[in-house]
């Protein structure tokens, strides 16, 4: 049973994304999914819900369950969403979900191609509650059990704890913030990562997204309608044939384990060279899953949230990471200077 003061933030979380994130509406269909290790806060969004006289019910993921079937299921149903999971998604305006931590299913109870069939349904998911137009809201604690925690040094409280703190963050300073940090990464512009003395040189092409823990009208209309919780990024698609030079990446979380140090070098947008002192077999592992033309710069994102802390599961959303990606990993850097443009958004990790 969750200690009071955690069951405090749950109810202030659940209340905020309610009538924040999500601004629920009397009489509106709310459906609250979760996996074990989230029915305490299903609860309280429940509640929350019906308080403001909105019909919900909690649907629950059981990991046992989960993992057996997919061990047990036909693989050409394996992966498959029904009809009522169509039906429910049709039928529903707002929709939160508490995922489970899967790294340990991945890595020790399930091979990672069954896992990976299993998850067959994600875009249908999407596809079916763009159609909808429900608004959503994804609480990112979710994925991070014992396994994952362990790797980052920590509890699985603390990082509840720590997420669910950097959840109650004021939103509308969030999206003032990245709504300036927006107007810096239009295509064609250029940018310089800098750290320890290195370098990379790129230029953004392509969409850039926000998460300022909102779902407003024009995010559903432009099929945005699932937001994360805690929120706080800004990211965008980096042309893929631009990046060159070299940097030292910090401690980064991988599907491998936590991978303390390393140095990539890019040419033209390419990974060329790779190298870690503590991480090499890890570093290999990751990169060579990756085919050869295919190991480029192709995302960089930029932390916004003051409340959230590095190795709490959400590193992307401290105010002040630069985080990169499109190699096999994302590459976190936390004390880097970020010039985009000419002008400076990140000085040695602070915004």
């Amino acid at each position: 049973m969750a200690i009071p003061a955690l069951n405090d933030l749950y109810r202030m979380v659940a209340k905020k994304v309610l009538t924040e994130t999500l601004a629920v509406k009397r009489g509106e269909s709310i459906t609250v999914e979760t996996w074990n290790n989230g029915i305490e806060f299903a609860r309280n969004a429940v509640a929350e819900a019906r308080l403001r006289g909105c019909k919900a019910i909690m649907v629950l993921e059981d990991e046992k369950a989960y993992i057996e079937g997919v061990k047990r299921s036909p693989r050409d149903t394996l992966g498959s969403m029904g009809d009522n999971e169509y039906g429910m998604l049709s039928n529903t305006d707002v929709y939160l979900f508490v995922p489970g931590p899967l790294l340990a299913a991945f890595q020790t109870k399930v091979k990672p191609e069954l896992m990976a069939d299993s998850t067959r349904y994600n875009g249908s998911w999407y596809e079916a509650a763009e159609k909808a137009k429900l608004r959503g809201a994804r609480l990112t604690f979710g994925y991070v059990g014992q396994e994952m925690a362990g790797l980052m040094g920590r509890t699985v409280q603390q990082v509840v704890d720590r997420q669910l703190r950097a959840a109650l963050v004021d939103f509308h300073e969030i999206s003032k913030t990245a709504h300036k940090l927006t107007g810096h990464f239009s295509d064609g512009t250029e940018g310089t990562i800098s750290s320890n003395g290195q370098q990379i040189l790129f230029s953004f092409k392509g969409n850039v997204a926000v998460e300022d823990g909102v779902v407003s009208r024009e995010d559903v209309e432009a099929g945005d309608n699932m937001t994360y919780v805690p929120p706080g990024f800004v990211t965008s698609a980096v042309d893929p044939k631009s990046a060159t030079g070299n940097i030292k990446v910090s401690k980064s979380v991988t599907r491998l384990g936590l991978l303390k140090e390393a140095t990539l070098t890019f040419s033209e947008g390419k990974l060329t060279e790779w190298a870690s002192r503590e991480n090499s077999l890890m570093l290999n592992e990751l990169v060579k899953a990756v085919p050869d033309e295919r190991r480029r710069l192709t995302l960089l994102n930029v932390g916004i949230n003051h409340r959230m802390g590095y190795l709490f599961g959400q590193d992307r959303m401290v105010a002040g990471s630069v985080t990169m990606g499109g190699f096999g990993f994302t590459a976190v850097m936390r004390d880097a200077d970020l010039v985009l443009g000419g002008k400076k958004v990140v000085d040695g990790g602070k915004l």
